[in-house]
């Protein structure tokens, strides 16, 4: 694996671990403070809808070996491509989502072929003209990873709310309330690792 371009990316930042991933914000004061994910899993580390920055890289190798790159919405292409080639791994994407294929440098590979045997399940949560985004779940690790429905940056929650709804949706993301994770991996905010799923509720009900 090479590094080479290390110096065109910002130096890592806003990095939290946590049992069986890192996630972490590249800039903390960009204001949708993007948030990417690594999830450690039998079958080896994925990298889900990063945001590449100077230092990741040694993050990544303390959980494993990188299998693949997720990403899971249409507008999370990010750096996706640059981490995989750096990685020498594909780009995994669910193979419903034609507008996040078309954003991407390169053809991205199924995403179901990319979660066996890891404990995670992708769900659709839209597919839509102008939005496409599936969810991660891990049930029995209590973990769910959600790109854009609901995120805790000041845009989703203007009240100070924990966690709240994307402020352009017109109706909450219900499907959200199946599960009762204990953390929530959000797309752009810092994550909510305990006490997840009343979050959930609170942010479903109050939207």
């Amino acid at each position: 694996m090479s590094d080479d371009g290390a110096q065109d990316r910002p130096e890592l930042d806003g990095v939290t671990e946590w049992s069986d991933g890192v996630s972490w914000i590249a800039d903390p004061d960009e204001k949708p403070r993007r948030a990417s994910h690594a999830l450690a899993t039998e079958t080896g580390v994925l990298v889900v809808d990063p945001v590449d920055a100077e230092g990741l890289d040694g993050h990544l190798s303390d959980l494993g070996t990188v299998a693949g790159v997720v990403v899971l919405q249409d507008r999370h292409t990010r750096d996706a491509t640059a981490v995989a080639e750096r990685h020498d791994v594909s780009v995994f994407m669910p193979e419903w989502m034609d507008l996040g294929a078309e954003k991407l440098d390169g053809e991205p590979e199924p995403l179901g072929s990319a979660l066996s045997e890891t404990g995670y399940e992708s769900h659709e949560l839209f597919d839509t003209d102008d939005w496409e985004e599936a969810v991660l779940v891990d049930e029995s690790a209590g973990t769910m990873v959600v790109p854009e429905a609901v995120g805790t940056s000041p845009g989703f929650t203007p009240d100070g709310e924990v966690l709240g709804v994307h402020p352009v949706l017109d109706e909450p993301p219900t499907r959200l309330g199946d599960w009762d994770p204990e953390r929530i991996l959000v797309g752009h905010g810092e994550s909510i690792y305990e006490d997840g799923g009343d979050r959930l509720q609170e942010a479903l009900q109050t939207a």
